[in-house]
């Protein structure tokens, strides 16, 4: 093993490390608002977030000293760029996970607008696609990576099925507005970390083969490719 090698698995040890933290993050977020439990918001935001972001500023300064000290090349160079890409989607993520706790706080104080069962289904569903998004990035995994791909539309179905229900109640009883709002950036912030788990399995796609699929969803759904 090079010492190239011995540094960039040491660089995704600690990514890894991150990502286990910000998958802690998103779960616990929803878990506080579900349980009401103002002590697990505030970790999120208190305790784990510094962390991240030490993370995120360490990782980076790691990458960028590996590209500086030993210029890598081919397979070694296109996985260091990723690496670098995924650090910052994790941190993303981490800044979501934020949002749905302080959002958590604001409502667990508060009267439910509706039973709490779609949020919790739709933030399982984000948290499954982001282990598997990170299992298929270190393991190489691209048939793994392509069924993430596939699912982020049904996280993007749910957040509009939650959305329809909460205008419902907002038009109905106009006292329950603030509250519905607070719900429906929860299931933004959800879906926004559904995308970025399909930015990482993208990525993941693109170090074990080295093909682009970003733009061939894009050609899909617009029947033909943009000029």
């Amino acid at each position: 093993m090079t010492v190239l090698e011995g540094k960039l698995g040491e660089l995704r040890e600690r990514l890894f490390t991150m990502a286990a933290l910000v998958e802690e993050m998103v779960e616990g977020s929803v878990r506080s608002l579900v349980e009401r439990d103002a002590e697990l918001a505030k970790k999120v935001h208190e305790e784990s977030e510094p962390r991240v972001n030490r993370m995120e500023i360490e990782n980076e300064e790691l990458a960028i000293s590996l590209i500086g000290l030993h210029q890598p090349e081919a397979s070694n160079l296109r996985a260091l760029t990723m690496m670098i890409k995924l650090n910052n989607d994790l941190e993303r993520i981490g800044d979501h996970a934020v949002n749905i706790a302080h959002a958590s706080e604001f409502l667990m104080v508060r009267p439910d607008v509706k039973p709490l069962i779609d949020l919790p289904r739709m933030s399982e569903d984000t948290v499954s696609m982001l282990k598997d998004a990170l299992d298929a990035f270190s393991t190489g995994k691209p048939d793994l990576a392509r069924d993430v791909c596939n699912r982020d539309s049904e996280v993007d179905s749910l957040k509009d099925q939650i959305n329809r229900e909460l205008v419902t109640y907002m038009t109905s009883d106009a006292t329950t507005i603030d509250r519905a709002l607070k719900l429906m950036m929860i299931s933004l912030n959800l879906e926004r970390i559904a995308d970025l788990a399909t930015n990482i399995a993208e990525d993941a796609i693109y170090v074990a083969e080295g093909s682009v699929i970003k733009h061939h969803a894009e050609e899909e759904e617009g029947g033909e490719a943009s000029g």
